[in-house]
C-alpha cells in the first residue's frame, strides 16, 4: 500500500514490556512499546533471574499507575506491597504489617483481589492453623490493604474481608502472692535480675503494654514530680494508646534507685545500658521458676487493670490511668468492681 497516497502508516500497537539481552551492552534490558514507539530501560544486570525482578518491578509501577481497575485485574500481592510501601512507614508499627505481610503473601500468591471471599479468608484462617486472634489480626492487615488500594484510586471498588470472630477476653490476671513470686524468681535469673524485676514493678503499677514499658526513658519519667509519660516526644501515636500518668509511691523508690544505675537519656529498662528487644525469654524462664502457668508480659496490664476494679476506684478514673476506653474496662474487668450489679443484688434485700 502507497502510504503516501492512502495516507500515514498504522502506529504500531503498544507491546507488553518484556527482557532481551543486548550484546553489544551485556546487559539486560526491559523493551516496549508505547504510543507506537519503541522504548527500553537497562536492568543494569547479565543475570537472568536479577532482570526478570527487575521487570516484575517494573511492571507492578505500571499497573499501578495505570488508574482504577476491577479486583479481578489486580494481584493481592500487588495490593500488600503497596500497602506496605506507602502505609507502613506512617503507622507507628510498621514491624507489625510486615510481619503479617509475610505469612499472607505464601497463601494469596497468585489470587487476584476478587478472589478475596467469606470461603478464602476461612481457608487461610485454616491453613495458617494459628488461633483466631492471630489470623484476624493479619487478615485485618489484608483488608486494610484493600481498603487502601481503593482510597489510591488504584480498584474501582473495595472488597469485603471476612475475620474470624474475636476470641474471649483473657481473664488471668495474678494475685498478689503469684506477683510477689514472679517478683522472686525474676531477682533469682542471674542473666535477668537487674531489668526484669523493674519490668514486672512498671507493668504492675502502671498497666501499660510490653512496648510501651521497654521504649520509656528516663527523660520521659520525672522523679521529681513523680509523673511518667509513655509517649515518646514526636513519635506517631496509634491505636494503642499510652498513659501519662502519676507514679504510684510503691514504684517511685525501685525507680529511683533504678535510677541511680542509668544515665539521662538511657532506657528505663535496659541490658547494661542497651535498649532491650523483647522480654518474653527472660520472662518466661522466671514464670517457670514461679511455677505460673498462662502467664504473659501482656498479663501485667490485666493485673493492674483487676487490681483497680477490685480497690473499687471509679471506671472514669481507672480507664484514664490505663489508657483504655470505660466500654473496654467496664466489659473486660467490670467484674471485678465491688459495685458490680450491686443495685440489682440490693434490690433483693
Amino acid at each position: 500500500m502507497d502510504t503516501e497516497k492512502h495516507g500515514a502508516a498504522m502506529p504500531r500497537r503498544n507491546s507488553g514490556a518484556r527482557l532481551r539481552f543486548l550484546e553489544k551492552r551485556k546487559c539486560f534490558y526491559i523493551v516496549w512499546t508505547d504510543g507506537g514507539r519503541s522504548r527500553e530501560r537497562s536492568t543494569g544486570t547479565a543475570d537472568r533471574k536479577l532482570a526478570e525482578s527487575a521487570l516484575a518491578d517494573f511492571l507492578h509501577i505500571r499497573n499501578r499507575d495505570a488508574g482504577p481497575r476491577d479486583p479481578a485485574e489486580i494481584l493481592v500481592t500487588d495490593v500488600l506491597a503497596d500497602y506496605a510501601d506507602e502505609q507502613g512507614p506512617e503507622t507507628g508499627s510498621p514491624w507489625r504489617i510486615a510481619a503479617a505481610i509475610k505469612v499472607l503473601v505464601p497463601f494469596w500468591q497468585g489470587k487476584t483481589v476478587a478472589k478475596i471471599s467469606k470461603e478464602s479468608c476461612k481457608a487461610y484462617v485454616t491453613a495458617r492453623n494459628r488461633a483466631a486472634g492471630t489470623a484476624r489480626r493479619e487478615l485485618g492487615v489484608l483488608r486494610a490493604a484493600v481498603n487502601h488500594a481503593h482510597r489510591a484510586g488504584r480498584l474501582t471498588r473495595t472488597v469485603a474481608v471476612d475475620l474470624p470472630d474475636s476470641a474471649e477476653a483473657r481473664d488471668r490476671w495474678l494475685t498478689r502472692p503469684e506477683a510477689a513470686a514472679l517478683l522472686r524468681a525474676a531477682l533469682r535469673e542471674p542473666r535477668v535480675r537487674l531489668h526484669l524485676p523493674l519490668f514486672i514493678l512498671i507493668g504492675l503499677y502502671s498497666g501499660q503494654r510490653k512496648q510501651a514499658i521497654l521504649t520509656l526513658r528516663w527523660s520521659q519519667v520525672d522523679l521529681e514530680t513523680a509523673r511518667m509519660d509513655f509517649n515518646a516526644p514526636g513519635a506517631r501515636r496509634s491505636n494503642k494508646r499510652r498513659a501519662r500518668q502519676p507514679i504510684p509511691r510503691k514504684l517511685l523508690g525501685h525507680l529511683r534507685r533504678a535510677r541511680k544505675r542509668g544515665s539521662d537519656v538511657g532506657f528505663v529498662v535496659n541490658e547494661n545500658g542497651k535498649r532491650l528487644g523483647d522480654i518474653k525469654r527472660g520472662y518466661a524462664s522466671a514464670c517457670d521458676r514461679a511455677r505460673l502457668s498462662d502467664v504473659t508480659p501482656h498479663t501485667l496490664r490485666h493485673t493492674c487493670a483487676t487490681w483497680l476494679m477490685q480497690r473499687g476506684v471509679p471506671l472514669w478514673e481507672a480507664a484514664g490511668y490505663l489508657q483504655m476506653t470505660v466500654e473496654t474496662l467496664q466489659r473486660v474487668y467490670g467484674h471485678h468492681h465491688p459495685d458490680f450489679l450491686k443495685g440489682a443484688s440490693e434490690a433483693f434485700s
